[in-house]
């Protein structure tokens, strides 16, 4: 090799005239890219001379503009490209300070979905004036969603993703509980007839929990074989771009009324909410906010953070909630319960008072479970619609994250450790299942923080506030419509990050849009139809009618199904359909900082399996031996 730095021509082999030559364009080139350091750190006068001796120069220079202004394009698309990349990836620890307030916000963030299906499942359990049960199954959801996230962060498909209760299951447990062999007794609608602590009371209450947590546990097991025998990520091989497309969209979109019953509770207020989140997220995100910070080298001094990038939600929260306390005691929000603005006050709700200081939920602690036929297979199909939920949530929490797509194994693993915490669920008695949250995903892309840590640590929040009922009874006077506003944003960005999937497809192709419009609008016009002419579905046979009833007014399974059934039997290219793009990843992507790696166990289990080669037979188990050999290879070559 020719040492050109220090000239030692003597040394090197020549041929000809070329090396020298060449010899000569490179010390061209170099002079050239010295003058241009110059020109960039030097002071504007320095500038002025060097451009009088760059004139002089002659040929040397004439294409040094062309050059600048190439690499000044180049580094404003590499500042364009950091700002989508996460501020720390799934594998990077925040400061310890940042870690709890990051996972208190995603505490936040799920409270509202979580502690919304007890409280909508009570009417059905006969439960509406019992506010003591109604927080004992709120603390057995949150202890269950702690365990289920830690499980599913350190075992599962090992993603930055919460675990909490699923509305995909709300729905046929709601069908279940409204049919005549389960609707409630006349008299525990009146609170003047209902004593909480009478044996009858109690048994009305308990038979419709245990039948209905004794059939989800029985549903849960067709989730677990379809994780852990592999079957899942076989399917996912006819699963692309245009079937988790909509299906994500419609999780965010199919919500709007939801969002728009608790934001019209008070709209000011949950305009402000949303304004705020906006505002903090968007277009304070650039701005550093000194704060006190101490090191050893440094001692007591100021470090700049990112606050409002980093904690938007919570902070929109914050402080619409806090106004929201200053209006209620100055008696500016009514406090009639039938004037518009109520649901707006802070002094609503009475958990705190009635709520346990401390409580430690246990599996069967409501009785010994049973089974109903009926029951298991309706929520057998809200399982199945959960499960391509959590597929979707996989593929863009790993987007938002800065993961490659997560291969088969750890999607099986993953949805098999779902199922394993939908049986805990209904051990427990919390009246669902678990999910992956899509709320907390969103939450992913807006804070820009994917770390794997803080996902652990808010496990370990709900864990607690499961168990500390007065603690958590507090976060239960956030107004309804402070939860609207969040709701406004967050579902907006669930719906956004579906329809970002599409970047992998062909979109000026007539088949992709075809099939990505008619799989969106068909989700959107089928369940609306069926909910306004219930009595279609008539065949007879009451089980397959709430099947079929949960199956036609879920969105999301509308969406999917279509997307699923047109993409593959469309003729098409792989290409076209995205499915090239969908299953590897591009190593100049700017967003994918982590490797395939990160799905892998831990505790070194992924490097022990290794060494055994019946191990890559096991659809749920990484193993690198193949990679290795692989990798050994190339360092010989």
């Amino acid at each position: 090799m020719c040492d050109f730095k220090h000239h030692k021509l003597p040394l090197c082999r020549r041929k000809g005239g070329d090396e020298a030559d060449e010899f000569v364009l490179k010390k061209k080139s170099e002079t050239e890219e010295q003058l241009v350091f110059l020109v960039e750190m030097a002071s504007e006068r320095e500038s002025r001379e060097l451009d009088t001796i760059a004139c002089d120069m002659g040929q040397q220079v004439n294409d040094q503009p062309g050059k600048e202004a190439a690499r000044t394009e180049g580094r404003s698309a590499a500042a364009e490209e950091d700002t989508n990349k996460p501020l720390y990836g799934v594998t990077d620890v925040p400061p310890w300070y940042l870690c709890i307030i990051l996972a208190f916000q995603h505490y936040l963030t799920a409270f509202g979905a979580i502690v919304a299906i007890p409280l909508i499942l009570s009417e059905g359990l006969c439960l509406q004036h019992d506010r003591l049960t109604q927080g004992s199954l709120i603390n057995s959801i949150f202890f269950v969603s702690g365990l289920c996230t830690l499980l599913q962060v350190t075992f599962g498909i090992r993603l930055p993703i919460l675990q909490g209760g699923t509305f995909a299951v709300v729905t046929p447990t709601v069908a279940i509980l409204s049919t005549p062999e389960w609707k409630c007794p006349a008299w525990t609608q009146n609170a003047s007839l209902v004593n909480t602590s009478s044996p009858e009371f109690k048994d009305v209450w308990t038979t419709r929990l245990t039948a209905l947590q004794g059939s989800i546990m029985v549903a849960s097991v067709f989730q677990i074989l379809l994780g852990f025998s592999g079957l899942i990520g076989f399917l996912m091989r006819f699963i692309g771009p245009l079937t988790i497309a909509p299906t994500i969209a419609l999780i965010g979109l199919s919500l709007y009324d939801a969002a728009g019953a608790k934001a019209g509770t008070h709209w000011g207020i949950a305009t402000m909410t949303s304004v705020l989140i906006i505002l903090f997220s968007q277009y304070l995100k650039r701005i550093a906010v000194p704060i006190p910070a101490y090191s050893s080298t440094k001692k007591l001094h100021t470090s700049k953070l990112y606050i409002f990038q980093m904690m938007p939600i919570l902070l929109g929260i914050l402080v619409s909630w806090f106004i929201c306390y200053i209006l209620t005691i100055s008696d500016v929000l009514p406090s009639n319960p039938s004037q518009y603005g109520y649901l707006a006050r802070t002094d609503v709700s009475n958990a705190i008072r009635d709520a346990s200081w401390f409580t430690v939920p246990y599996p069967g602690q409501w009785g010994v479970p049973t089974v109903n036929l009926a029951a298991v297979l309706g929520l057998t199909a809200g399982i199945m619609c959960s499960i391509l939920e959590s597929v979707g949530d996989y593929y863009a929490c790993a987007r938002l994250s800065g993961a490659p797509p997560p291969p088969s194994h750890a999607i099986s693993r993953g949805i098999g450790v779902e199922g394993l915490g939908s049986l805990i669920a209904g051990a427990f008695g919390t009246g669902n299942g678990t999910t992956s949250f899509s709320e907390n995903v969103a939450a992913l892309g807006i804070t820009k923080v994917a770390s794997r840590a803080v996902i652990l640590l808010s496990g370990v929040f709900m864990v607690l506030m499961g168990m500390l009922g007065k603690f958590g009874a507090i976060f239960t006077t956030i107004p309804a419509p402070v939860i609207g506003g969040m709701f406004l944003v967050m579902f907006g960005v669930i719906g956004a990050a579906g329809i970002s999937n599409l970047q992998a497809t062909d979109m000026h192709s007539s088949r992709n849009i075809f099939v990505f419009g008619f799989s969106m609008f068909s989700a959107l016009v089928i369940p609306n139809w069926i909910q306004k002419n219930p009595q279609f579905l008539n065949t007879g046979v009451k089980e397959v009618d709430q099947v079929l009833h949960v199956l036609l007014t879920t969105n999301m399974f509308i969406g999917g199904f279509f997307g699923f059934l047109l993409d593959n039997t469309a003729p098409g290219t792989k290409r076209e359909r995205g499915l090239f793009a969908w299953s590897k990843v591009d190593p100049e992507d700017s967003n994918t900082l982590e490797s395939e790696e990160v799905y892998d166990l831990p505790f070194g289990i992924t490097a022990f399996l290794s060494s055994y080669s019946w191990v890559r037979y096991i659809p749920f188990c990484p193993w690198r031996g193949h990679s290795s050999q692989h990798k050994s290879e190339d360092s010989i070559l």
